[in-house]
């Protein structure tokens, strides 16, 4: 019997508050685990990988990253520069509402420019709202993509946060079962 995956949560930029979905995930399930970062309001790109990196490799067992945000674009920087054995306990990435920072007018944002744009080297599912403010969904696209993942758009969401009004957001633990169950292709 195939072990069950844990779930590694990836808040973006300032965090994900305790009405945002992935809050309601922690709070529902304990095979969700936050990745605290040093500083949330300063995001340093080389500290937020580094976290990450450290996470990943410390981790027995299979792993599915749950990100949010800036936690998308540290995902796709961390798997650009990390050798392909040591992304191996990730089994897939749910990657909701990745930011076009290439053009976001925040300084704090700036050190993760530019987003990369290489394959990622496991099953991953982006999703998107039509009316995200951080992201076009033609930019939404071009991630998929280049990062060969599935596209999602799942309508006028805005930035898929806990404004979007979304609580436990049922249809996005749908799509993480498609990455657990092998059919994010």
């Amino acid at each position: 019997m195939a072990q069950q995956p844990a779930y590694l949560v990836l808040p973006g930029y300032q965090n994900s508050d305790h009405d945002h979905w992935q809050s309601f995930w922690e709070r529902a399930d304990p095979a969700f685990r936050r990745l605290e970062q040093e500083d949330w309001d300063h995001p340093d790109p080389e500290a937020w990988t580094d976290a990450l990196h450290r996470a990943v490799t410390g981790h027995d067992g299979p792993l599915v990253l749950v990100a949010h945000s800036l936690g998308c674009t540290t995902v796709a920087r961390w798997a650009a520069r990390t050798p392909v054995a040591l992304t191996a306990p990730v089994v897939g990435a749910l990657l909701v509402a990745p930011p076009d920072i290439d053009w976001a007018e925040v300084p704090q944002l700036e050190g993760f420019r530019p987003v990369p744009l290489q394959p990622l080297p496991f099953p991953s599912i982006v999703v998107a709202g039509s009316d995200d403010p951080w992201a076009t969904p033609e930019r939404s696209r071009l991630f998929a993509r280049s990062w060969g993942a599935r596209y999602v758009d799942i309508g006028p969401y805005g930035h898929i946060n806990a404004q979007s009004g979304l609580g436990g957001w049922p249809d996005g633990l749908a799509l993480l079962a498609e990455l657990t169950d092998g059919q994010a292709g």
